[in-house]
């Protein structure tokens, strides 16, 4: 039967496998997701206004958290409509155009956000090491340039595997295994030499994801040798709250992406891939906004006041 469709498919669509193998699994997905990518765009939706409108959040620390939710409620929006879709009814497919404008979005999203995380850390690592210089550091210009560059390199990288990805030949059919247009997923699909582009892959991988990566620890390796050195717990109490908020979010962004390029590209993994490239697609960015709001006074403040101004 899905052959069917797929023979009947024009050349101007693809057809995204997703997850058609478990036909039982589609309507407890398709609730389960529904739910999760609500909870994002409440969770987001909700910070970014509470940053907004209480001028105590007015900081470099939630003037990038406020990037970083309307980043998730992007990258989410780009991919799960779709992949809801998808569930909802026998039709799998996506055209071409909408194809690449996902392909562009998710991994240009994506990588702002490995980009947005490194900044974040030298934030927290300026406030706990540097407190008296902390104003001069991180001016409000110098913010808005380390925002702008972020997703300035994100959709630089994107654009250029978009081109290089689009540019490759297609073969025969136009099944893409996978819940949403990506990199890896379309060179399957090729039939000339891909070796150029996974090469190039590889490097660009290398360089948004282990290179932060590194100096995300790097920071908080600083940042661990400034709170052995402090006397006070009200500060160690906050800078546990503010740090460990962030590390949990860098390490429920990070683990997810490199399980799925660190295994070997075999059926079994590839299906793996699939549910773990579900979880930092869906759920991450729902608990972003549950891990700040719940492990930090600062915003239960803000909430509080602004209940009471209401």
């Amino acid at each position: 039967m899905l052959v069917g469709k797929i023979n009947a498919t024009s050349d101007g669509y693809f057809i995204l496998l997703g997850f058609s193998k478990w036909p039982h699994l589609e309507a407890i997905l398709f609730v389960v997701i529904l739910i999760f990518y609500l909870m994002t765009l409440i969770g987001n939706v909700f910070i970014i206004i509470l940053s907004y409108l209480d001028s105590r959040l007015h900081t470099p620390m939630y003037f990038f958290l406020s990037n970083l939710s309307f980043l998730d409620l992007c990258y989410t929006t780009s991919s799960i409509p779709q992949l809801l879709v998808n569930l909802w009814g026998p039709e799998k497919t996506i055209s071409h155009a909408g194809c690449m404008v996902q392909l562009y979005s998710v991994l240009a999203l994506g990588t702002t956000e490995c980009v947005l995380l490194v900044v974040m850390s030298y934030d927290r690592y300026a406030a706990v090491c540097r407190p008296l210089h902390y104003t001069v550091l991180m001016h409000p210009r110098f913010c808005q340039l380390l925002a702008v560059a972020c997703w300035v390199c994100g959709f630089t990288n994107s654009a250029l595997h978009s081109l290089l990805t689009f540019w490759v030949p297609l073969c025969g059919h136009r099944q893409v295994d996978h819940f949403f247009c990506e990199v890896p997923a379309l060179l399957q699909l090729s039939c000339a030499d891909t070796r150029a582009n996974e090469l190039t892959l590889m490097v660009t991988t290398s360089a948004f994801a282990l290179i932060p990566l590194i100096l995300i620890f790097t920071s908080y390796g600083a940042i661990a040798q400034a709170v052995l050195r402090m006397q006070s717990t009200a500060g160690l109490q906050k800078v546990f709250g503010t740090c460990g908020a962030h590390l949990t979010v860098v390490f429920l962004f990070y683990i997810p992406a490199l399980c799925i390029y660190l295994q070997s590209p075999t059926e079994t993994s590839q299906d793996r891939g699939k549910f773990i490239a579900l979880f930092y697609t869906v759920v991450t960015p729902s608990l972003n906004p549950l891990i700040y709001t719940l492990r930090n006074k600062d915003v239960r403040g803000a909430v509080r006041r602004l209940m009471r101004r209401e």
